[in-house]
């Protein structure tokens, strides 16, 4: 089982920034890739940007493309989300999650999923 903590949420107002960091521990061997999540109320949780642990393959949703970037620190086994140029609809709660990742660079989440962090953004 890999454990993943979420940081970095916040309030912050059109066209602001946030960086989430994600902290992964335990199983971490079992996973080959990790990636972002949002729900926001009333809808379902849509996958927002993931990327392999090992490589350069990334996936972005296209609503978040050109503003949101998806790096990681191996040393660290932690995952990032940089989120530039937010706008309201990028309010949510925004979850990491560990998975796997195929030749294709398709992404498989895992039933591994952390807390969740709030990201509102709001004028």
């Amino acid at each position: 089982q890999v454990q993943l903590v979420e940081s970095g949420g916040g309030f912050v107002q059109p066209g602001g920034s946030l960086r989430l960091s994600c902290a992964a521990s335990g199983s971490i061997f079992s996973i080959n890739a990790m990636g972002w999540y949002r729900q926001a109320p009333g809808k379902q949780r849509e996958m927002v940007a993931t990327t392999v642990i090992r490589g350069s393959t990334t996936n972005y949703a296209d609503s978040v493309k050109g503003r949101f970037t998806i790096s990681r620190d191996n040393a660290k086994n932690t995952v990032y989300l940089q989120m530039n140029s937010l706008k309201p609809e990028d309010t949510a709660v925004y979850y990491c999650n560990a998975g796997a990742s195929d030749k294709s660079g398709r992404y498989y989440p895992f039933n591994s999923w952390g807390q969740g962090t709030q990201v509102t953004v709001s004028s």
